[in-house]
């Protein structure tokens, strides 16, 4: 169970908001679990003047994150054309290309790539040359319900597909290379890549798969069906932290567990309950390089922070279509190589360490991106 968080804990923001905030966002994580497909907030009008900066936890505090920006359309990213020049070229006016249905998501090299289990393909949103690209596969690789993904160093891409029941493979220039799984194997939910192993999380046999990087060779398995530590229910997202253990969520348990990589169990976070620390039902997890795990409750439509002892740091986003928002999500992923792609959409005095995507299954903002960092001049604990 996650530790309970006292006045002498030093957080990000928990103690340090007064009462009226506190309660406040109290008041938010003891929401009733949202069910997948209700109603949705609706969108207001946009404002005549621009949003001040949205932080977690609020200002006068020391805040940690803040709410940049969100990708779901074309014209969220490619440049667009003026008038006249559509005018003088002749351009027909066309329907927009959006993102569907997300579930995964990736930064690499400039671009996110978020996984449509609609399309069903993945999207890529182009930062640096503003352009808006969508990959379906063909062939041995085309895709039937693409969940997860994860991209190694060299730009290939390792996607799970739960239809087909195998992580397909394409490299850097969207080529399909080749997929692994063999017939009844695995129900792949996420993978996560460390040297030369895949771990992948199995959906149809509660366990977790590790095969050879290159071949597909099953090496190893660990984890079986049940509720108690060290066993698994369904367990979804993948991460490896930098204590080189495996952060896994176990949805059914309701809990995020954490295992070494050759498969024994250590400990476990969370547990079925509204208050702070549980879950209802967690799905995408991340792990920074300071050991900070951020996991995805795709009920309470929140996002939890733990220190690497376990004790809740913050939380951020909360339910609903506005700008910072969420909406069903289900991914979270942190990249520390492309916070300067993103520097320009930060507050004055706001530095970036790190951004955090997530995404969102419905609403306005398919793909949410927050920054992680520090406002100069205050002091943090």
């Amino acid at each position: 169970m996650v530790e309970a968080t006292t006045p002498e804990k030093r957080d990000f923001g928990i103690q340090a908001m007064n009462n009226k905030t506190k309660t406040a966002l109290i008041t938010l994580m003891l929401l009733p679990p949202l069910i997948a497909g209700c109603g949705t907030t609706e969108t207001r009008p946009p404002e005549a003047e621009k949003p001040s900066a949205l932080f977690y936890p609020p200002l006068p505090n020391p805040p940690r994150i803040q709410y940049l920006t969100s990708f779901s359309k074309e014209s969220d990213i490619a440049v667009k054309k003026d008038g006249f020049a559509k005018f003088v070229l002749g351009e027909k006016e066309q329907s927009e290309r959006e993102i569907e249905k997300p579930y995964g998501v990736a930064l690499y090299d400039g671009k996110i790539y978020a996984v449509d289990t609609r399309g069903p393909g993945y999207v890529i949103f182009d930062l640096v040359n503003r352009q808006y690209r969508v990959v379906f596969g063909g062939g041995g690789g085309a895709m039937r319900k693409p969940i997860n993904i994860v991209i190694d160093e060299d730009g290939n891409k390792y996607i799970t597909d739960t239809q087909r029941e195998q992580v397909l493979v394409f490299d850097r220039e969207e080529r399909f290379l080749r997929a692994f799984g063999e017939e009844g194997q695995f129900k792949p939910g996420d993978v996560e890549i460390v040297d030369n192993r895949l771990f992948v999380s199995d959906l149809a046999h509660h366990n977790i798969q590790v095969l050879d990087k290159e071949t597909g060779e099953l090496l190893y398995k660990f984890g079986s069906v049940g509720a108690e530590p060290g066993f698994l229910m369904y367990p979804t997202n993948l991460a490896v932290g930098p204590d080189n253990r495996l952060y896994i969520s176990d949805t059914g348990n309701f809990r995020l567990d954490v295992y070494t990589l050759e498969g024994d169990y250590i400990r476990s976070y969370g547990g079925l309950g509204r208050a702070l620390g549980q879950f209802a039902r967690p799905k995408g997890v991340t792990v920074d390089r300071d050991g900070r795990i951020h996991v995805v409750d795709a009920a309470f439509q929140t996002i939890q922070m733990f220190a690497p002892d376990g004790h809740l740091l913050l939380f951020y986003g909360e339910p609903g279509n506005e700008p910072g928002q969420l909406n069903l999500p289900t991914d979270v992923e942190i990249d520390y190589e492309n916070a300067g792609v993103f520097q320009s959409y930060a507050a004055p005095g706001f530095q970036l360490e790190y951004v955090i995507l997530v995404a969102n299954q419905f609403g306005p903002n398919k793909i949410t991106v927050y920054g992680f960092g520090r406002m100069k001049g205050m002091e943090y604990p």
